[in-house]
């Protein structure tokens, strides 16, 4: 029996290689050096577990109910396939598939994590304004500042008052180091003056909103005086800070919380805090939960749930649902036990129809927050209420448009409390004909307990909804923007099996390439994924480039057109393409493509000759070209399609 590959998952993007920091500035030369810089298996093993299986790599798929490995890595070729899904490709569309990004960020997250430098052009002519600060610097320098307030934290004499607040919070030692814990002592320009012995000019900490300008235009520190929580991107970089001040050093109209201001690394609608301790625990748990206050979530952790983050200061949105979904089946928000709990409560059932999501609502007892119910009751007493209290938004939304309502007896306040709840559900997306079938049955059931709830037909309820989503009753939904990412298993891609054979015999000998252009032209290949691929190994054979399936792979940005490449390479080793005569394949190919196009002409030839539209000379022509055709056929035998 195989044991599975022991790959270490502590760091998804562990930090990166050794010094020697390489630049690169063409397109071409960054793609390959990160290609080479990156191992597939390395990769995929930090997300999901490897086994061994002869040559290659298999692992249970990510992206459907997968109970036995379907996913395949291929060492060799350094690509992956499921071929349940149709979903493959290279390390840049596997980190694309399963982080949801598009292909710019997937290379810049790898090229992050081989160390190699992505230089932009510098824009031509000057303004004589200063440069801008490319990224790599912000990062630095918020990793810098991380390191200083963490150190002030837990040694500075002037940190005292906040190691004792973080003591009554019951925060421990260990929470501490492993949440990145710091502390900004109450001085104007304790940043600032440090700065000067780094390789960070106030410029750049301003950029990041480590340092603000007051109306005077004078620098000074943002987060003076305030325990500090490290707020991280899923690549474990500290983009943002959260502060709490701490009563004895602020004023009396101090903000409790401040948070970094939005930059190129930070917009708080996009990000979570604590989501690159929680990825894997949400990976295993397939639940998130979601608390609304930092300390809440360190004390969730403390306490075993490790599937907790928390919002930064704003309310649960629905770029928040959509990066949850990425790792997690279930949203569970945990909210306050005060009034402003319960209103937020009331708000999030749009999230609920709109984002397709499973999302659950727990209310804790009046007065308690997350973490004193935790340090109080305990975790058991947590877990058992989640199991006993959480229930879904559209239930939680029921309870409360419908509290203090006769349903039976008070016919006006039970109709507006329909309507709006059928108005909350018709601002989702509409269902169209390629709508997954859960997310038809999760609105039919939606519908189906409205109806059942205020005792009224379904029908009335449907008709109402289409009446909204039409725009007679309201406005007509937009749906939400897509980001990167699998859609829906579709099965291998169809192609013409001509097309297939050609380009998998292309892939395994380019050196065909030439002789194959002489004789197929670009636009006699229906599929345009295959005609992209075609040309551009067209292309890149006329410049003096071999465009083998490494090249190939390089060229292209979109993760279906690698996909592709994958299964014509994959498939054409499968079917001993590269072993078999390749000029000989590729004439019987060229018969295969004539044969095939002869076949799509006859049925328009006999029905021209039928209405007898054409001259006796033009019909004499014709029928000859069929017979010929005909004959053709019976003279050779069809080949499959491989």
């Amino acid at each position: 029996m195989e044991l599975p590959v022991c790959i270490s998952k502590q760091d998804r993007f562990p930090a990166p290689l050794p010094p020697g920091e390489w630049t690169v500035t063409s397109s071409f030369d960054v793609k390959d050096q990160v290609r080479q810089a990156t191992d597939i298996v390395d990769l995929v093993g930090r997300y999901l577990q490897l086994r061994r299986q002869g040559r290659q790599y298999v692992a249970l798929c990510p992206w459907h109910d997968d109970s036995r490995p379907s996913l395949q890595v291929n060492p060799e070729r350094q690509s992956f396939k499921c071929w349940v899904c149709d979903i493959g490709g290279d390390v840049f569309s596997f980190l694309m598939q399963i982080e949801g990004v598009e292909f710019r960020e997937a290379l810049e997250m790898l090229a992050d994590r081989a160390n190699i430098s992505l230089r932009r052009p510098q824009p031509r002519g000057g303004s004589g304004g200063e440069a801008p600060v490319d990224k790599r610097t912000l990062y630095a320098a918020m990793a810098w500042a991380e390191g200083l307030y963490h150190d002030c934290l837990l040694r500075s004499p002037a940190a005292e008052p906040a190691r004792r607040y973080l003591h009554r919070r019951q925060i421990t030692p260990e929470s501490l180091e492993r949440f990145h814990l710091g502390f900004a002592p109450p001085e104007w320009n304790w940043l600032q003056s440090r700065a000067s012995k780094s390789p960070f000019s106030l410029k750049t900490l301003e950029t990041v909103g480590l340092i603000a300008r007051s109306a005077g235009g004078k620098l000074y520190d943002r987060f003076r005086g305030r325990v500090l929580f490290s707020i991280r991107d899923t690549q474990s970089r500290p983009i943002a800070f959260g502060g709490r001040i701490l009563p004895e050093m602020g004023a009396e109209n101090a903000a409790k919380y401040v948070n970094s201001p939005e930059t190129s690394l930070f917009t708080k609608s996009n990000h979570l805090y604590a989501l690159d301790m929680a990825r894997n625990a949400l990976r295993r748990s397939h639940t998130a939960l979601v608390m609304e206050g930092y300390t809440d979530c360190i004390v969730a952790h403390q306490q075993g749930f490790e599937d907790a983050v928390a919002v930064l200061g704003t309310a649960l949105g629905e770029n928040h649902v959509r990066l949850l979904k990425r790792f997690a089946d279930r949203i569970v928000l945990v909210l306050d036990g005060d009034e402003a709990g319960r209103r937020r409560a009331n708000e999030v059932l749009e999230l609920f129809v709109a984002e397709q999501a499973d999302l659950r609502i727990l209310t804790l007892p009046s007065g308690t927050d997350p973490c004193d119910f935790l340090l109080e009751q305990g975790a058991a007493a947590f877990a058992e209420l989640l199991q006993r209290e959480a229930v879904d938004a559209l239930e939680h939304a029921f309870r409360a448009h419908t509290q203090g309502i006769d349903l039976a007896r008070d016919i006006h306040a039970a109709s507006e409390a329909l309507e709006r709840l059928v108005a909350i559900v018709a601002r989702a997306p509409r269902l169209k004909d390629d709508t997954t079938a859960e997310a038809r049955f999760r609105e039919q059931k939606v519908l189906q307990r409205l109806a059942a709830t205020f005792r009224v037909p379904e029908e009335d309820v449907r008709r109402r909804l289409t009446e909204l989503r039409r725009g007679r009753g309201g406005k007509t939904p937009t749906p939400p923007a897509r980001r990167g990412g699998p859609d829906r298993p579709t099965g291998p891609t169809r192609i013409v099996p001509w097309e297939r054979a050609l380009l998998e015999l292309l892939v395994a000998h380019p050196e065909l390439i030439g002789r194959a252009a002489g004789a197929v032209a670009a636009e006699h290949l229906a599929s345009p994924p295959c005609r992209r691929i075609y040309e551009t190994s067209c292309r890149l054979m006329a410049a003096g480039v071999v465009p083998d399936f490494d090249r190939l792979l390089l060229e292209f940005e979109q993760a279906e057109i690698k996909n592709l490449l994958v299964e014509l390479d994959e498939g054409g080793r499968a079917k001993g393409t590269s072993d078999a005569d390749p000029v000989l394949l590729l004439k019987e190919i060229l018969r295969t493509k004539q044969r095939y196009e002869d076949q799509q002409r006859s049925p328009a030839a006999i029905a021209a000759l039928r209405d007898g539209a054409l001259d006796e000379r033009q019909q004499e022509a014709l029928l000859q070209q069929l017979i010929e055709q005909a004959r053709n056929r019976q003279d050779r035998t069809e080949p499959t399609d491989g």
